[in-house]
C-alpha cells in the first residue's frame, strides 16, 4: 500500500530538468501569506485602533530598486477592520523594524523618537568637533564637570547610607524577642489565674446546690457551720473535715439515695397493700400438720410485730397457701 502523503518523488532515469519549461511570472507578484500587524496603529480612514498581534490575511510583494546591503525590502498590504481600507507598511532591516507607508498612523513609538533624537544630537556634535577645535576643547570642558558632579552625588548618596547604616539591627530584634517573652508569661499567668477562679467558681456552686436540695427536703435542721475563713472553698481544701461538715455530707448522700431508689423497709410502704390469709379451720388435719401451720403463723406474726420487710411477708404469705393446698 502507497503511502498517503508522499515525500520522495520518483524520476526516471531518463529525467533531464533543462527541458522543464520555466514559467515567465513577474518580478513584482505578489503572495498570499498570514501574519500580524507588528505595532499599534489607527487607521485614519475610519480611526479605528488596530492592536499588535491581530492576525491578517495579507499580500506581500517585494519592493523595486530597494536594497539594504544587499537585502531585499518587502511591502506588506492588509484592510482596516472595520471599513476595510488598504494599509500599507514595509520592512526596515536598518533599523530591524517595520516602517508605516501609508493608510494608517503609528501609535506608542515615544521610544523610538527619543533614540532618533539622541543619534541626531550625536552627529551634529561630532560634525561640529570635527570642523572647530575649540568646540572639543569646550565639549571635554562640559563632559568633565558633568562627571565631577556626578561624583559627587554618588559620594553623598554613600554617606547618606552609611548613616543609615548605624542602626544595630541585632539589638532590636533582640528587644522584640525580650517584650515577645514577657508577653508569652503574662498571658501564661493570666490564664491559670482564671482556670483557678472558674474552678472555686464551679464548687462554690456544687456546694449551694447541696444545701438548697437538704433545705427543701426538711428532714433535718443540721446546718453546716459557717467558715471563719475569707475563701468559702477552704472547707473543701482542708485535710481533715470536721463532725459537722461530715454528718451533712452523710444526710445529702442518704437523701439522694432515697430519692433515687426508695426505702425498702418500712412498715406503711407494702404492708398495707398485703392483707395475710387466714387458715381455714379443718377438723380432720393431723396434729403434726395443725402444729405446722401454727408456727408459721406464729413465726409472719412474730416478723410483722418486729419490723420485718415487706417482701419477707410476701415469701411468707406464699408459703402458707402452699402448705394449706398441701
Amino acid at each position: 500500500m502507497s503511502e498517503r502523503k508522499v515525500l520522495n518523488k520518483y524520476y526516471p532515469p531518463d529525467f533531464d530538468p533543462a527541458k522543464i519549461p520555466k514559467l515567465k511570472l513577474p518580478k513584482d507578484r505578489q503572495y498570499v501569506v498570514r501574519l500580524m500587524a507588528p505595532f499599534n496603529m489607527r487607521c485614519k480612514t475610519c480611526g479605528e485602533y488596530i492592536y499588535k498581534g491581530k492576525k491578517f490575511n495579507a499580500r506581500k510583494e517585494t519592493v523595486q530598486n530597494q536594497l539594504y546591503m544587499g537585502l531585499p525590502i518587502f511591502r506588506f498590504y492588509i484592510k482596516c477592520t472595520r471599513c476595510l481600507a488598504e494599509i500599507t507598511f514595509k520592512t526596515d532591516p536598518e533599523n530591524t523594524d517595520y516602517a508605516m507607508e501609508h493608510g494608517a498612523t503609528r501609535n506608542f513609538q515615544a521610544e523610538k523618537l527619543i533614540e532618533e533624537e539622541e543619534k541626531r544630537v550625536q552627529e551634529e556634535r561630532e560634525e561640529e568637533e570635527l570642523n572647530n577645535p575649540m568646540k572639543v576643547l569646550e565639549n571635554r570642558t562640559r563632559d568633565s564637570k558633568m562627571e565631577m558632579e556626578v561624583l559627587e552625588n554618588l559620594q553623598e548618596l554613600k554617606d547618606l547610607n552609611q548613616r543609615q547604616a548605624q542602626v544595630d539591627f541585632e539589638s532590636m530584634l533582640g528587644q522584640y524577642r525580650e517584650l515577645e517573652k514577657r508577653e508569652r508569661e503574662r498571658e501564661k499567668v493570666e490564664d491559670e489565674l482564671e482556670t483557678k477562679d472558674m474552678l472555686e467558681r464551679a464548687l462554690v456552686k456544687r456546694l449551694r446546690d447541696s444545701d438548697s436540695d437538704s433545705g427543701e427536703e426538711g428532714s433535718s435542721n443540721i446546718q453546716p457551720k459557717k467558715s471563719s475563713s475569707d475563701n468559702p472553698t477552704d472547707i473543701l481544701t482542708t485535710d481533715k473535715p470536721t463532725e459537722t461538715q461530715a454528718a451533712c455530707v452523710k444526710r445529702v448522700k442518704v437523701e439522694s439515695w432515697e430519692r433515687s431508689v426508695g426505702t425498702l423497709v418500712g412498715k406503711g410502704s407494702l404492708g398495707s397493700l398485703v392483707v395475710r390469709k387466714k387458715p381455714a379451720v379443718n377438723n380432720t388435719a393431723s396434729p403434726a400438720q395443725t402444729s405446722g401451720a401454727a408456727s408459721k403463723t406464729s413465726s409472719v406474726s412474730t416478723a410483722t410485730q418486729n419490723g420485718s420487710s415487706s417482701l419477707s411477708l410476701l415469701g411468707a404469705y406464699s408459703d402458707s397457701e402452699s402448705n394449706d393446698s398441701e
